[in-house]
């Protein structure tokens, strides 16, 4: 499949994790009429722990306000799905099935992240080793994917950068790991900031993953606003059209106000002028490139 010329058209969206850890109800009570009137798509719900807010009021809040939302999942200490023992795997399903049910209830077609191992997580891993435990994870996220197809909700996994995990660092590795699940329950997350450490070619890489991109995170190579970079942003756009990839593009950064994700994400310093500019300058830069103006909203 080529790519065309120019890119078309994607909702565009921002994680709340740009202003906010964890995210409650009064927290995004206050920042979604700010991010519908930013002239935003869709915003990103991450879910540290299940009842940090609850999904049918944001469903109210979020339809009345005409955003559209997707949900990250969080792979914090004592999750996992390999390399480990069965009753952190059950309980790491539980959790999994959690934010699938809070993804259905706002209406996010994904719940996406690293599901597969704590972020951080990391161990030198022979080949033959590899092969195991990508099966293992197969195995680990099987029951997962049911639910979340059952649901009408696909699992995106997202490969990290080296410092981050040793299991899935390429769009190759995830492909392989994820071999046998159904691609309409698991796809892939395709984050921009971890294939520019990553990947030697992020558009080869991206054509290599047609089919199977289910979600796609945007930053600048510094978690800053995107544009505010050397990323050959149209070279991306067009290699996502040419895959086929027609979901929204969002936004992930961080603020260090949360020492902890702060320090989890290596936020050592300011990444723009304020946490509002990474929001409002990265929308602008993607309207330009895309030619579009704000998309309405799936509500209901």
């Amino acid at each position: 499949m080529s790519a065309p010329d120019t890119p078309a058209g994607h909702p565009i969206g921002v994680n709340t994790w740009v202003w906010v850890s964890p995210l409650t109800d009064a927290e995004l009570e206050r920042l979604a009429p700010r991010v519908r009137d930013w002239g935003f798509d869709v915003i990103e719900l991450p879910v540290e722990n299940p009842g940090d807010w609850d999904p049918a009021r944001a469903a109210r809040l979020l339809d009345g306000l005409g955003l559209a939302a997707t949900v990250t999942l969080v792979m914090g200490e004592g999750r996992e799905l390999v390399a480990t023992d069965p009753a952190t795997v059950d309980r790491t399903r539980d959790y999994l099935r959690r934010v699938v049910d809070a993804a259905a209830t706002v209406g996010a077609p994904v719940i996406a992240g690293p599901a597969y191992a704590s972020v951080g997580r990391t161990w030198r891993i022979a080949a033959a080793e590899r092969r195991d435990r990508y099966a293992e994870l197969a195995d680990g996220l099987a029951p997962v994917v049911e639910h979340a197809r059952a649901a009408g909700v696909r699992v995106a996994v997202e490969p990290l950068n080296r410092y981050e995990t040793s299991l899935l660092n390429t769009v190759d590795q995830a492909l392989e790991a994820l071999r046998g699940l159904p691609e309409d329950g698991c796809g892939l997350l395709l984050d921009v900031y971890h294939m520019n450490i990553e990947e030697t070619d992020i558009p080869a890489a991206i054509a290599r993953a047609a089919g199977r991109i289910a979600h796609v995170q945007v930053c600048a190579n510094d978690r800053g606003a995107p544009g505010a970079d050397h990323l050959d942003w149209p070279a991306i756009l067009r290699a996502l059209d040419g895959a086929g990839y027609t979901g929204p593009l969002v936004i992930e950064s961080f603020t260090a106000d949360n020492a902890t994700i702060a320090t989890a994400a290596s936020i050592w310093r300011p990444l723009a002028a304020s946490q509002d500019a990474i929001a409002v300058d990265g929308l602008a830069h993607l309207r330009r490139l895309t030619g579009t103006a704000r998309t309405p909203a799936r509500t209901g």
